[in-house]
Order: structure tokens, then C-alpha cells, then sequence
């Protein structure tokens, strides 16, 4: 760590905290060894592994692994290293294969890990190599679980399980499953990726920063209502308008919106933009719904209107638009996002128009509102490397939050998020 930090148990105070935490690649290099590989960490959906063979590329902090459907149809979650030389067994991204076979001197391995086979096998003949030997198989993480779909890995075998680590906020993946008619989603199309020359955390403390959008947004903001004003008389706001607007509303609407944290750094916010309709593709959709699950449970599961949920360290969903971001770290001051859109089983196609409309308008690397938050989040690593000060202030609303029995809420323009966050931080970073 830098000569000039605090030692690491001094650099998160309960309102404030050091610079290093974002600018030290020691401390990142740490966050690696001491966060990322005891948390619960997204790897992938189900549907992205549908079939036997299909497999799917995922780092857990610096760690590559692989996400693979076995022939038992059981999903697994394996190192991305070959035991003979160490090389990656298969490049990023996603494909399928019978096997999975080695780039460099073709060790082959069954889709469960274990060894299959190895060219010019007698060459070990009488060597001390064990083919049989666990060791000489693809090696599974420690622990994987699979929740509704959306399977996450820990590298470590302490710790909660995965439903104790997501405690109350794990409805969140309810609201969003439980709004498939069919009660199951889909990966649908690509995979936006977004590098962000910034630390990982700048963005997860942005996801629920509710005094920024009317700000950093003031451009696209603009933008949207000019196209408002442009309209017919009498004619209805596209959803896309509203989308855009909604960055706009006044600091009153921000402060009456609620935040909700949780254990283990995981946060929600409430809604900005109503995810309902009033016209024929939502009506019908809704009637499928109805028939789903009956009017008063449809009704329910509709109501329910939530913008970003943190799963701390590792993902964000947005359940109303059926997209979630997943955050990679790279290094100290890079980071990569990958955007993803889901399909609602049983829903009419075009509800999956809307996604992507909401994909592209709002996290899109060509739209007008994500260039707006890379740029800030750019100016904030290069503004926390300068010698301004040493500190950064979480104190907006400290001291005002309410407790509950798993929970703890605030206005939505508190800083109590960050917070949260940080105090999971600094759990994970001083239990080593």
C-alpha cells in the first residue's frame, strides 16, 4: 500500500472514507484475495448454458472459470486452467463442445471437469503421474449455487450460503422471475461491454446515488423533453421519452423515494419510471399474467416497482426492464460492465422490444445517458489521484436511518448505500 495511506483498518470510518480505497493497486490486489473470493459472486444464467456442452466464460475477481452444462444436465462451475501446464483451457466468451480440450498440448477434459483423455499417454508410463489423481482434473470452486436461474460462485467453503448471504434482499430476483408468465427467463440477443476507466466501486455506489441523475444526466435530460415538445398535441409520451425524463425530476421526487440496505453491502431503490402500460401489448401480457398466476397474485407481482438492486460485490438487476450489469474488475482504475436483457417466458415477443428499447436508450454504450456517467466516473479516479485531500464524504443523511429486523431504509438522497457497502467492505478486508 501507498507509504502515505492509513493502514488498511483505518481507511473506512463510519461517514467517511480514504482515497486509497480507490487509487492503491495493492488494496485492489487485495480486494481480489479477501472480497471477491469469499463473497457470493454472479457467474451466469441457466439459460446461457442450455444444453449439454454449452459452456460460458466468467471471471470471480482475477480468477477465470468456466460455467458448463454436463451431460447429467448439471451445471458446474470450474477453473479455466488446465492441470498440465496451467494454460486457459478455453478462450472468453460462450460456445459449446462434447469435450473440453486444451489449446496448447491437448489434454481433454469431460464437461464436469474430470480427465478424459491426454495424447501419447504411455509417455507417463511408469512416471509418477496419477491419471486418476483428482488433481489432474479440471478443479470445481469451492462452492456454486443456483437461485431461481441465476447461478453465483464462492471460491471459499466458509461463509454463508448463498440464500443467507442475499438475506432480504433476494426478492429481488422473485420480482424479476415472478414476472415471466412461465416463471422462467431467457438470455436473449448480445452482451453490451463496457470498459470504464474507473475502480469497480465507483460505479456499484453510483447504481443507488440518487443526487446525481438530474446532474450528470442534465444533457440527455434536455434532450428527451425537446423530442416531448416536438409531439403532436395530444399524443402520448413514448415510454423511451419517459425513460429519459425521468433523470429530471426535482430533488423533492429523489428525497421521497426510498433505499433499502441489507447485510453483506446489498441495496434497492425504488422506481422512477412505472414499469405498467395502458396499451395492447402490456394489456395483453397482463391477461397472460392473470392467467398465469390469477388477478390477485398477477397484481401483486405487477405492483412491485424497484430500479437498481445491488447484489453486492458483483451484479445489479433491474427487474421492471429485465436487464442486470455485471461487474468485472480489471484493475485499480479499470472496469469491465456487461449489460444483459432477459426474455419473459410466456410474455408476448414484443415485451421484449421494450427490454431492449430500455437496453439501448439507457445502457447502451452508444446511447446519450451512459456516456454521461463514464465520463464522471473517468473524472472521478483522475480527481481522487490528485492531492485535493484525503478524504471522501458519505455523510449526507448519516445518523437517520431506520432500522428494521433485516433491513434498513432512508430517504432516497441519503448516502446510506455507500455506507452499507463499505461496511461489507471493510468485514471482508479485515477477516484475513
Amino acid at each position: 500500500m501507498d507509504l502515505k495511506s492509513p493502514p488498511l483498518s483505518a481507511l473506512v470510518e463510519a461517514d467517511r472514507v480514504h482515497r486509497s480505497v480507490y487509487t492503491d493497486p495493492q488494496i485492489f490486489d487485495l480486494e481480489m484475495t479477501r472480497l471477491f473470493s469469499h463473497a457470493w459472486v454472479y457467474v451466469g444464467h441457466e439459460s446461457q448454458v442450455a444444453n449439454a456442452g454449452d459452456y460460458l466464460t466468467a471471471t470471480i475477481g482475477n480468477q477465470p472459470v468456466i460455467m458448463v452444462r454436463h451431460t447429467d444436465q448439471g451445471i458446474h462451475v470450474l477453473y479455466n486452467r488446465c492441470a498440465h501446464k496451467g494454460a486457459k483451457v478455453v478462450g472468453d466468451g460462450c460456445g459449446n463442445n462434447r469435450f473440453l480440450r486444451c489449446c496448447y498440448h491437448g489434454w481433454t477434459y469431460h464437461t464436469d471437469g474430470s480427465l478424459a483423455g491426454i495424447p501419447l499417454k504411455n509417455g507417463y508410463d511408469g512416471t509418477a503421474l496419477n491419471t486418476d489423481d483428482p488433481c489432474n482434473s479440471m478443479q470445481h470452486v469451492a462452492r456454486k449455487e443456483n437461485y431461481r436461474g441465476f447461478v453465483f460462485a464462492n471460491l471459499s467453503v466458509l461463509g454463508p450460503t448463498l440464500k443467507e448471504f442475499l438475506g432480504g434482499s433476494i426478492n429481488s430476483i422473485d420480482d424479476m422471475v415472478d414476472r415471466a408468465p412461465q416463471g422462467a427467463l431467457q438470455v436473449a440477443g448480445g452482451c453490451f461491454r463496457i470498459l470504464q476507466r474507473s475502480n469497480w466501486k465507483i460505479f456499484m455506489e453510483n447504481l443507488n446515488d440518487l443526487m446525481h441523475p438530474m446532474v450528470v444526466h442534465e444533457s440527455s435530460i434536455e434532450a428527451a423533453r425537446q423530442q416531448g415538445r416536438e409531439l403532436p398535441d395530444g399524443s402520448a409520451k413514448p415510454l423511451i421519452i419517459k425513460i429519459m425524463e425521468g433523470n429530471g425530476e426535482p430533488y423533492s421526487f429523489w428525497e421521497n423515494l426510498e433505499l433499502n440496505v441489507f447485510e453483506h453491502g446489498h441495496s434497492y431503490m425504488g422506481g422512477i419510471v412505472s414499469p405498467r402500460g395502458n396499451d395492447p401489448v402490456f394489456n395483453e401480457y397482463l391477461s397472460r399474467m392473470k392467467q398465469a398466476y390469477g388477478e390477485q397474485r398477477a397484481e401483486e407481482i405487477l405492483s412491485v416497482n424497484r430500479h437498481n438492486t445491488i447484489f453486492y460485490p458483483s451484479v445489479s438487476f433491474q427487474a421492471s426492464f429485465q436487464q442486470i450489469r455485471v461487474i468485472r474488475p480489471l484493475s485499480v482504475d479499470r472496469t469491465l460492465v456487461e449489460i444483459y436483457s432477459f426474455r419473459l417466458k410466456g410474455a408476448p415477443e414484443e415485451m421484449y422490444q421494450r427490454t431492449l428499447w430500455y437496453s439501448n436508450v439507457v445502457n447502451s454504450p452508444s446511447s446519450i445517458v451512459m456516456p454521461d456517467d463514464l465520463e464522471v466516473y473517468k473524472r472521478v479516479q483522475e480527481g481522487l489521484a490528485a492531492n485535493g485531500g484525503e478524504w471522501v464524504s458519505l455523510h449526507r443523511d448519516s445518523g437517520r436511518d431506520v432500522a428494521g429486523i433485516d433491513v434498513t431504509s432512508s430517504k432516497g438522497t441519503s448516502e446510506l448505500p455507500m455506507r452499507n457497502q463499505f461496511r461489507a467492505w471493510q468485514r471482508y478486508m479485515d477477516a484475513a
